[in-house]
Formats: structure tokens, C-alpha cells, sequence
């Protein structure tokens, strides 16, 4: 019997369906969508594929356990009562992180001060350590979640977060994290085989992303993850989830993928990133005005995070840039159009009802992604 553990995939406001479906395209069920999250009970091998393969997820933790604790005594004796030898061997270092939210227990760094030492009992009392534990070992990351006095405690299988990709080496003034450009290009009906194009594209997150989708290519795979050491895992499921993210790869896959920007310098920095993430020449990039846009192709996918005029002094040039767009795709009838802006007149100045509209959160900021479907 493989051993079964549970798992959290973290995500962003308003992404958390998409990665559920995410979850299941690898194969586990099982999940519970909630407010942030996605839970999923699989076996150990799906550690080291999730963090591959996962798109749009924030982070993967270990599930350890969760409980109701409105005193520091509850909280240290349910801790300790967790099997922690489970997940951390005797030499694996384990600190402590926090988060507390409409809980008695508010003071977070009491609570990380308290988890910490009745693991540190638990482990001890497992493996018959007398003193201290070394903490030489793997890295295993605890933290300790408070929300109206409910406690879930977990272990962070990622590291650093999964939209770290690896082949961002730079970027412009308000880059779109690579999770959530991922996501935009998965909340379309685009295919590999079709026109795609982002004509504010900046840093080149969109199309590095569709590029990456297109051609199956798992975008953790160039990378280094924390539980690649533990043992719970094991070197060998690591290998085996390395060969299939290899396998599935359709690098022969051609594509008609574009990102152009209005800074010649960002074109650069794009370049840059594409070569990176291995693609090569695989996008073109140019420099272009958006009202510039002329396609050859009667049909095809646009996708576009531009500037939202938040800055004062910026707004009238933004929204004129929206009106002369607007103008540019009805003569476009054939293309798809998607848009993510916090700007809430975006539909009146494209001159255009969305087909659908989505809320996300572009970092901190409320946004829409605006949908505009074209006709065949």
C-alpha cells in the first residue's frame, strides 16, 4: 500500500476552480475546493508531479493536521499528539511560520514559539533524543494557520513559490506573476494550433506561459523544489516524475505565438526570458503600438494584461489607448479577445459588452478579466 498523504494546493483569489481541474487532470479525484485552496488526498508520488505540473496553484503543502485550539496548552497538546515522525526525519530542520486571523490566539509569533517546541517534543520522544535535535538534515517548513480559533498545520513541499518558475531574469515595473498569466491563458478556449498574441506584453510572461501550454511542458521543470531531500518522497519519485514531465513534452508541437510591447526595452527583456525557459524562437517579439495590431489571420486568440491607468496623470492616456484598441479588434470580428484590467469603464471605452467577465486579483489589486468571443 502506497502511503497516502493529504494535500493543500494554495491559490489565489478567484483561480481556486481552475486548479482543482488542474489537480484532476493529473488523476487525484478527490479534492475539496475552499476558500484558497484546494485539499486532495493522494499518495507520496503525487508531491513531486504536483509541484511540476501544477500551473496556476501558489504552493503545495503536506496536510499534517487541524484542530480547534482557543488556548496555548490545546495548541502544544494537539500539536504533539500529530504524527510529525511521519514527515520529518530525526535530522530534518524544521522551522516555524505563522499566520492568526480572527483567533484567540493572535499573537503569531507565541503560537510558532509553542509549535515549534512541541514538535521538537514529539521528535524527540520518537527517536529517543535526549538533547536537542541537530536540524542538519532536509528542510521542512512548518506553519501554523489560525482562522476563528481553527488551526491547520502543514509542511510546504514547494520552497519558494511555484510561480518562480526560473526563467524570469527580468522584468518591467508591475510584472504579472507567472501563476496567474497562466491561468488567464488557461480560462481561454485557445489551442496549440491557433493564432495567439499579446500585444502588452511587457516582460513576456503571457506568451512564455501559452508557449509553455502549447507545448505541454511542465512548468516546474526547471527548478528546484524543497521536498526534492525528503524522505518521505524519495529520490527515486522525483526521477520517475522528471521522466514523464520529459515524456509528455511535445516539443515538435509548431506554434504562431506573438508578444509585442510599446518599449523596445521590454521586447529585450522578453527575449531574454523566452530563451530561458528554453523556448527559443519559438514566440516572436516585436515592438508595436496596440492600435497597430493587423493580423493576417481572420481568426485567432488575444490575451492581454496592459496598463490600468491606476497612476495619477497616466489614466487619460490609458484610456485613450482603450478607445483607439476597441476601434482596431471590430474590425476584427474573428479574434477572441481577453483582458485583464482594474479599470471599470474598460467596456464602455473598448466600445464593447463582455461576453463574460471574471474577478481576480492581480497581486493585491481587484481586477476584472474581461471576455470578448469571437465569431467563427
Amino acid at each position: 500500500m502506497k502511503q497516502q498523504v493529504t494535500l493543500i494546493a494554495t491559490a489565489a483569489m478567484g483561480l481556486e476552480s481552475i486548479v482543482a481541474q488542474e489537480v484532476r487532470a493529473l488523476g487525484y479525484q478527490d479534492t475539496t475546493v475552499e476558500n484558497g485552496r484546494v485539499l486532495f488526498t493522494a499518495d507520496a508520488a503525487a508531491i513531486p508531479r504536483c509541484n511540476l505540473w501544477l500551473r496556476t496553484a501558489d504552493r503545495i503543502k503536506v496536510l499534517v493536521g487541524q484542530f480547534e485550539a482557543k488556548t496555548f496548552d490545546s495548541l502544544f497538546e494537539q500539536t504533539k499528539a500529530l504524527p510529525w515522525e511521519r514527515y520529518i526525519p530525526e535530522d530534518g530542520e524544521f522551522p516555524v511560520i505563522g499566520k492568526s486571523v480572527k483567533s484567540t490566539l493572535y499573537s503569531v509569533s507565541d503560537c510558532q514559539a509553542i509549535v515549534k517546541k512541541s514538535v521538537a517534543e514529539r521528535l524527540k520522544q520518537k527517536y529517543g533524543v535526549a538533547s536537542w535535535l541537530e536540524e542538519s538534515g532536509g528542510f521542512y517548513r512548518i506553519e501554523v494557520a489560525l482562522h476563528k480559533d481553527q488551526v491547520t498545520l502543514s509542511i510546504d513541499a514547494s520552497g519558494t513559490g511555484l510561480h518562480k518558475r526560473g526563467y524570469r531574469i527580468g522584468q518591467g515595473e508591475a510584472p504579472l506573476k507567472e501563476t496567474l498569466a497562466a491561468a488567464l491563458v488557461k480560462l481561454t478556449n485557445w489551442r496549440a494550433d491557433q493564432p495567439f498574441v499579446d500585444p502588452f506584453c511587457g516582460s513576456g510572461t503571457i506568451p512564455i506561459e501559452a508557449a509553455l501550454i502549447g507545448q505541454n511542458i511542465a512548468p516546474g521543470f526547471n527548478r528546484e523544489f524543497a521536498s526534492e531531500s525528503w524522505e518521505l518522497v524519495g529520490s527515486d519519485l522525483w526521477e520517475r516524475a522528471h521522466e514523464e514531465a520529459e515524456d509528455l513534452a511535445d516539443y515538435d508541437q509548431p506554434l504562431d505565438i506573438t508578444g509585442s510591447d510599446i518599449d523596445h526595452r521590454m521586447i529585450e527583456v522578453a527575449k531574454d526570458n523566452a530563451m530561458e525557459a528554453g523556448l527559443g524562437d519559438l514566440v516572436a517579439w516585436k515592438q508595436m503600438q496596440a492600435k497597430d495590431f493587423h493580423p493576417q489571420q481572420a481568426t485567432g486568440y488575444l490575451v492581454g494584461n496592459p496598463p490600468y491607468g491606476e497612476r495619477i496623470g497616466d489614466k487619460a492616456e490609458v484610456e485613450k489607448m482603450y478607445r483607439e484598441f476597441g476601434k482596431v479588434m471590430q474590425q476584427l470580428p474573428g479574434w477572441s479577445v481577453y483582458i485583464l484590467t482594474s479599470n471599470e469603464r474598460f467596456e464602455t471605452l473598448y466600445g464593447k459588452k463582455a461576453t463574460k467577465k471574471r474577478k481576480l486579483f492581480n497581486g493585491y489589486i481587484k481586477t476584472d478579466y474581461y471576455q470578448f468571443f469571437g465569431g467563427k
